[in-house]
């Protein structure tokens, strides 16, 4: 007589895991951070082993002698936080700046919250915010691209294009007069932009995108409802007034957006379960961070954004949720 083992959802049948998926997001980082190795040299290479070697560092220790659990550090999920948080800092951030960071991305953004699975905030982005309050000179100190391969610490900083476009905003100038001052948008989107690494090059973040997309790593409903509400939020208030708000094309190639649309805002435990419940989840992070980056202080939203909307996912995920397995639709 054969057995049926039957168990609660959900039910994997796809031949798909934690670690197969995980390391598909790996492989999809890839080209940025080549493209950031060829612009900023020894600097993107110090920071993301640094910040990948502490954040397996601490989740091994965390896990070993605080939770006192097997250490699960080989399923990339550590190595995907390291990677992120080394995309969103500076490439000369001193070493111990970047050992802080990963400690408050995996023992507060993670493991705090039980682990992998658990955590309602993306790692990474705990990390960053924690950094940029408490070293905001440091997370602000932006080096130049095409510096000596060899370079680090000593490097020529400058500003990004969004706190160009910010201070001379703040000192009355119009963003007609700015963009001439910046990258045009064809480099920017190739990546010939000051910034973290994560802020470099669209165009390798959009294959990173497509890849995951081939994988079914992901779907596409966060990233384009993060992208198109950008564009449309930007777009309208570019419209209302175009000698006060920049276009919307400079908000969707300058600053951190699609790193934050594709690799962050997309992070399992963080965002909602549903496609639609997606959808809304991403409109939110675009209006947020349009709202931040016009309105607010920092020239940059992007993080405070998917941060924001992290904390509406069980709400979000409550009402707009897939029929349960069987349910029969309620008649009207």
């Amino acid at each position: 007589m054969n057995t049926f083992t039957v168990s609660p959802s959900p039910h994997i049948h796809s031949g798909d895991s934690v670690k197969k998926n995980m390391y598909g997001v790996i492989i999809a980082l890839l080209p940025t951070l080549a493209i950031s190795i060829y612009n900023f040299g020894l600097g993107a290479l110090v920071v993301t082993a640094t910040a990948i070697a502490a954040c397996l560092l601490f989740e091994h220790l965390i896990q070993k002698f605080l939770l006192k659990q097997e250490t699960t550090i080989w399923d990339g999920s550590a190595i995907i936080t390291g990677m992120l948080l080394a995309f969103n800092i500076p490439s000369n951030l001193p070493i111990w700046i970047i050992v802080i960071g990963a400690l408050v991305a995996i023992g507060i953004g993670k493991m705090s919250f039980g682990g992998l699975g658990n955590n309602p905030f993306n790692p990474a982005l705990v990390g960053r915010v924690f950094l940029l309050i408490s070293f905001p000179v440091q997370m602000t100190s932006w080096p130049t691209i095409k510096n000596t391969f060899l370079s680090y610490t000593d490097v020529q900083t400058g500003a990004t294009p969004l706190s160009v476009m910010k201070e001379a905003l703040a000192n009355g100038e119009l963003p007609t007069d700015v963009l001439g001052q910046i990258p045009s948008y064809r480099d920017m989107f190739l990546g010939l932009q000051g910034g973290s690494a994560g802020e470099m090059a669209g165009i390798a973040i959009l294959i990173g995108l497509a890849f995951m997309l081939f994988r079914k790593i992901i779907t596409w409903h966060i990233p384009v409802a993060v992208l198109g509400s950008v564009f449309a939020f930007a777009g309208i208030l570019h419209w209302i007034d175009p000698m006060m708000y920049a276009p919307p094309m400079f908000h969707i190639l300058s600053g951190g957006l699609f790193l934050g649309a594709v690799f962050m805002a997309t992070d399992y435990a963080s965002s909602p379960m549903s496609n639609k419940g997606g959808i809304i989840f991403g409109i939110g992070i675009g209006v947020i961070t349009v709202a931040i980056r016009v309105f607010g202080a920092y020239p940059e939203g992007i993080s405070f954004a998917i941060l924001i909307m992290n904390a509406f996912v069980p709400l979000i995920d409550k009402y707009i949720k897939p029929k349960r397995f069987g349910e029969v639709a309620k008649k009207k």
